[in-house]
């Protein structure tokens, strides 16, 4: 199994994915430059990442603008063939404005910049993020963001809840999901979402900032553990 870790202009948490991919968690780690293609030997046991930052200087809405890059045609193709897709804060607003997951990231409610640590709480779901020993868990995670704001039709949100499709809520140190948990607004707290098929999932909050003990947090590597097989 070998990840691949993607760089948009304006991308700024590829390297620290890279760093805790290979030197914490020592995983094959690639990466993988948005005017190339995904390579062909990457296959559906692999992992694409879509980092956080700010793609194209989140001129538009986030992420409107990297969903034309060359690299997502192949993105998008690596997905239709049940390989597995990360996006983590930018890279969830890039899964949306791509279509691969659905409902959009639109500005925090109070319309600031937030970065700070929150507590997210695992559902149970069907994607590959799913680890039965997380549940009823609070993790506290960082989060760096200015539409983080997670949005959807009644509809859209509907369909979530009966596919289980919500992989995390923003809770409180307790894992209580009450709304002021809930930072930037988003509908029924929603922290991160996966697709019908469960192989591509978004996630506003960057476990990759909390996965090693000099960072005084290693909730994020649990998560991290998770993507990598680890945690089983």
């Amino acid at each position: 199994m070998r990840f691949g870790v993607v760089t948009f202009p304006g991308s700024n948490c590829d390297y620290d994915m890279i760093h805790v991919l290979r030197e914490v968690l020592h995983q094959d780690v690639e990466a993988l430059w948005h005017k190339n293609e995904i390579p062909d030997y990457f296959t559906e046991d692999d992992y694409l990442i879509l980092p956080g930052g700010f793609s194209y200087g989140d001129y538009l809405r986030s992420g409107a603008i990297a969903r034309f890059s060359k690299i997502m045609e192949s993105v998008i193709s690596f997905a239709e063939r049940g390989g597995k897709i990360i996006g983590i804060c930018n890279g969830f607003q890039i899964l949306c404005e791509s279509g691969l997951l659905p409902g959009v990231l639109v500005r925090n409610q109070n319309q600031k910049f937030i970065c700070k640590n929150i507590y997210i709480k695992q559902l149970e779901n069907n994607s590959v993020l799913y680890n039965e020993e997380l549940q009823n868990t609070a993790l506290k995670i960082p989060i760096a963001h200015a539409e983080g704001r997670f949005y959807a039709d009644n509809q859209t949100l509907n369909e979530l809840k009966e596919n289980n499709q919500i992989v995390y809520q923003y809770c409180d140190v307790n894992g209580d999901i009450i709304d002021s948990a809930n930072l930037n607004g988003s509908v029924m707290n929603i922290a991160g979402i996966s697709n019908k098929k469960g192989n591509i999932v978004g996630l506003m909050p960057h476990p990759e900032r909390a996965a090693e003990k000099i960072l005084g947090n290693e909730d994020g590597r649990l998560i991290l553990e998770t993507i990598c097989k680890l945690a089983y």
